[in-house]
């Protein structure tokens, strides 16, 4: 359950703010569909708009990562957070992006070694070899 109210389209018109945002979201997307997350954010719009022009620039703007290889980061580092909402969320546009379920297999391999060897480094406390530091 929610800590804060999900804003459904007529309160968030409210604010002419959060509207704006919204329609960006559509916009972008090409789709009709505004997410509970931002439903969420709705309720402070300042915080709204920041997030989600954040978002928008680094997961939309052109660059040298494919869209989906950063998707399938945003699902490795939701996963390494706790983040449930962000793996599904962003597992679904990993999907639609073009993740094949043999991309996700993989995907979820690398997660479960890297959580592994990361637990095992720290509890060892390892020190970084030379060879590993920028110079």
């Amino acid at each position: 359950m929610a800590t804060v109210k999900l804003l459904t389209d007529e309160e968030a018109r409210q604010s002419p703010e959060a509207w704006e945002v919204f329609e960006d979201i559509r916009a972008t997307r090409k789709s009709d569909f505004v997410n509970n997350f931002w439903r969420a954010l709705a309720n402070d719009p300042p915080q709204l708009r920041r997030v989600w022009g954040q978002l928008k620039q680094v997961m939309t703007a052109e660059g040298e990562l494919p869209p989906l290889v950063r998707e399938m980061t945003y699902v490795a580092v939701s996963t390494a957070n706790g983040c449930s909402y962000c793996v599904h969320s962003h597992t679904a546009a990993a999907r639609a992006k073009g993740m094949t379920p043999g991309q996700h297999a993989e995907l979820l391999a690398v997660i479960g070694l890297a959580s592994q060897t990361n637990a095992l480094a720290t509890a060892m406390q390892v020190p970084v070899d030379a060879a590993f530091l920028a110079e």
